[in-house]
């Protein structure tokens, strides 16, 4: 792939992975938009990589307390905070990692449409803006009021992220402000279960790159991977933010305009 090509991907892939609008369908969208040959699952999740850096960075200190939390959960300690924290993290990831598992060869082919993601940006841009209208959004729940259920309920959303459109960010978000959430705990938990996912998924692709031989593939990852750290860091600093003073309303907008736009580009 071209520089150009690579930096647009990957600018494109920070900006969008933790915001509510979906990274994956800007993905697609943009090889298709721009008659590019598709960039391939191999980059994707290198830039993936690069994202999932970007927010251990940012929440350096959440990140380590999981870390914590994981070795006293294996020496059976489930009573401090830290434990708490993975707990919740890895009950709400195994929904998603096991729909990965029986669904992979689906969703590297027949969902990649630019119809399907039409339609999950404007059904689930619709749904977050149902949520972040209630009461609970404006004076919910906050972060450490997070519990196991809550979690579980988060996690099993998680899993529609399979479906291009839909956005992980955005649908754990909706869930969480459904149920009783106020919007920065919202996202802070949605970026948080960000870093198993991305972890995982990056680390079976990397495995499958090395061993593949093809250098310049492995440069253009790791070029991809750069930018999008840069973006995305950048990317979860705004959201945080914005979500501190103000509402999700902007990103339902952006999806509303952007299923429209797909809708009059495949039919007009």
């Amino acid at each position: 792939m071209g520089w150009l090509e690579l930096i647009v991907l990957a600018v494109v892939q920070g900006i969008t992975e933790f915001l509510p609008i979906s990274s994956s369908a800007h993905l697609i969208l943009v090889p298709a938009l721009t008659g590019w040959p598709d960039q391939g699952l191999a980059i994707d999740v290198a830039m993936h990589i690069g994202t999932l850096a970007a927010v251990m960075l940012y929440f350096h200190r959440e990140t380590a307390a999981m870390v914590r939390g994981g070795f006293q959960l294996l020496r059976g300690n489930t009573q401090t905070s830290d434990a708490r924290l993975a707990l919740q993290v890895a009950l709400a990831t195994m929904p998603v990692v096991l729909a990965g598992f029986a669904l992979a060869s689906t969703v590297a082919t027949d969902w990649r449409d630019p119809l399907l993601i039409a339609v999950t940006t404007i059904g689930f841009g619709v749904l977050l803006w149902v949520a972040d209208r209630s009461v609970a959004a404006q004076t919910g729940l906050a972060f450490d009021r997070m519990t196991l259920r809550v979690a579980v309920l988060i996690g099993l959303a998680q899993a529609l992220a399979l479906v291009p459109g839909v956005s992980r960010s955005g649908i754990t978000m909706t869930a969480a402000l459904l149920l009783g959430f106020r919007r920065e705990a919202a996202a802070r938990f949605s970026l948080l279960l960000s870093i198993p996912t991305t972890a995982a998924a990056g680390t079976m692709a990397g495995v499958d790159l090395w061993q593949s031989g093809d250098a310049a593939l492995q440069g253009d990852a790791i070029i991809a991977a750069g930018f999008s750290f840069i973006a995305a860091l950048l990317a979860i600093a705004f959201l945080m933010s914005w979500l501190r003073r103000a509402t999700f309303m902007p990103f339902v907008v952006y999806r509303l305009i952007l299923g429209v736009f797909l809708l009059v580009w495949l039919y007009v």
